[in-house]
């Protein structure tokens, strides 16, 4: 039989356009197709300079004081600390989320489901599918063969050839994920949010023995899903990879990436995002800003899962990295900045975890940060989080919030999402400072001597650069099997990924990564 790759939710033309495949279903809003390398206008504005390596990270003399909000989403407990109880409580709803939150489950679940992947029918998800006639699991070769003899519109741009089917399935059919599943190798499940809409998904790819990989960035849904499914995964061999996109797949491999060029033993990274835009401005869709409204807004639960660790913690090797204050300055960068709060330091964290208990790694401190600008950028920052954090704690608020996002975002989210001169014009560069210790020095009682800078750069995040990272860490779960993991199993994007050539392949294909300097002190 031959091999298929599936990609589960209505595929944006974006993410055909990195397979090179085109989507001619005229009927869906699929969002604009945007330039996979990302061009920025000539008068595009980027916050931050070329960094310096200069100073300790997390330059200050005191440690910033706790905040409640901070502790929650960034803990340093993750996943792998929850204990099996917390495991089975999960199965068994002991622990369900506030009835205002299950409200708005409802009401989410009661809208069309075409809000969120643009399909035709309610509660329906599109499943694209690309079939290979040949027997080997190469996935280059599959693309090839599969559209050598497509079609041609008028502009010259290829068309799907009719040989290829669309699988219709719906996420409270079990059934019909049965179906799927069955004729799939990997599911690319694009559907969010994924705390309404993942579970079902993972499930029955599990049950089928078909692997999935996702774009979530939620850190409760990417936790709970390891305790409720890594063991079933690893039973039947597959692999089951969240955060995959945007989130988190810079982060995690760029950790991995500096670990890898330091000349010795990496301890402590501080990563900065910096998003830079053109003079029509920034705007990010409003699904993102959904899954934040939901998951700020159940968040007791999620400090619940992780207070109920009972394994040893990581241990901390070197200085410990000290957290900066909830705006702080970056000297480096020229820029203030504030902490990052998407599941980026959850699944570093996991990640280490992994490659410490299973590799023999040493593992690495890490805190991630967003750069904002001058002190305009701070202010107006500020009084948006304000906002958000006093409306996401009631139901009404977060009603109000989901939809108005523009106004509450103060422009920044939008039901519309970005236009096409914004998706050209835009791109990221999410710089890593890291410190360490050269061959031969003990980390015990010694101040770290190895300092090194990089960088990973890349288009648009949501609609070019997701797509690339999400397609790319399929073809690499294909074609690098001997690589991944000995077991299958519920991973994080790093320890699935760490020992293949995944950071090659993206840098071919626009998501460059790079060494900045490296200087012995």
């Amino acid at each position: 039989m031959g091999n298929l790759n599936c990609y589960f939710g209505a595929p944006t033309e974006s993410l055909l356009e990195d397979l090179d495949l085109p989507s001619d279903r005229a009927d869906e809003k699929a969002p604009p197709t945007p330039k996979v390398n990302g061009t920025n206008d000539e008068n595009a504005t980027c916050v931050g300079t070329t960094p310096l390596l200069t100073g300790n990270l997390a330059d200050a003399d005191e440690e910033a004081p706790p905040v409640d909000l901070l502790e929650d989403l960034t803990d340093d407990r993750t996943e792998e600390e929850i204990p099996l109880t917390a495991k089975e409580d999960a199965r068994a709803g002991e622990n369900p989320p506030p009835e205002d939150l299950l409200k708005d489950r409802a009401e989410e679940e009661a809208s069309p489901i075409s809000k969120v992947v643009s399909v035709e029918s309610e509660n329906e998800c599109i499943l694209e599918s690309i079939y290979d006639s040949g027997n080997e699991c190469n996935t280059d070769k599959m693309l090839d063969s599969s559209w050598s003899n497509q079609d041609e519109d008028a502009t010259g741009r290829p068309t799907l050839s009719s040989e290829v089917g669309i699988i219709i399935c719906d996420i409270t059919n079990p059934a019909s994920l049965d179906e799927m599943a069955k004729q799939a190798t990997v599911v690319l499940n694009c559907v969010g949010p994924y705390r309404f809409y993942g579970e079902p998904v993972i499930k029955a790819c599990i049950e089928n023995g078909t692997s999935c990989i996702d774009i979530s960035g939620e850190p409760q849904f990417l936790e709970l899903m390891y305790w409720k499914y890594h063991e079933k995964a690893a039973e039947k061999g597959v692999y089951i990879i969240g955060s995959s996109g945007f989130d988190s797949i810079p982060a995690d491999l760029g950790v991995i990436y500096t670990r890898d060029k330091m000349n010795g033993t990496l301890t402590a990274v501080e990563s900065f995002l910096t998003i830079c835009s053109g003079p029509e401005g920034l705007s990010i869709h409003d699904g993102t800003w959904k899954s934040a409204v939901y998951g700020f807004g159940d968040k007791s639960n999620l400090k619940k899962l992780r207070n109920e660790s009972d394994m040893k913690p990581v241990p901390i090797v070197g200085p410990k990295l000290k957290r900066r204050w909830p705006i702080s300055y970056c000297r480096e960068l020229s820029s203030y900045s504030i902490p990052f709060l998407g599941a980026d330091v959850s699944v570093v964290k996991r990640t280490q975890r992994y490659l410490h208990e299973n590799l023999e790694q040493s593992p690495v401190q890490y805190a991630a940060y967003v750069t904002v600008g001058g002190i305009t950028s701070v202010i107006k920052l500020m009084f948006a989080g304000l906002f958000f954090l006093f409306f996401v704690r009631f139901g009404i608020g977060r009603q109000l919030l989901i939809k108005f996002p523009w106004l509450f975002s103060f422009g920044y989210f939008s039901k519309q999402g970005p236009t096409q001169k914004q998706i050209d014009a835009s791109s990221f560069t999410m710089t890593f400072f890291g410190q360490g210790f050269s061959q031969g020095v003990s980390p015990v009682k010694n101040k770290p001597n190895i300092r090194i800078c990089t960088q990973v750069k890349g288009p648009e995040a949501g609609y070019v650069t997701t797509p690339i990272a999400m397609v790319q860490a399929a073809m690499t779960l294909l074609n690098d099997a001997a690589d991944l993991p000995k077991a299958g199993g519920v991973f994080t994007p790093g320890a699935a990924f760490s020992r293949t050539k995944l950071i090659d392949r993206l840098n071919e294909r626009g998501i460059e990564f790079s060494v900045i300097s490296s200087t012995e002190v």
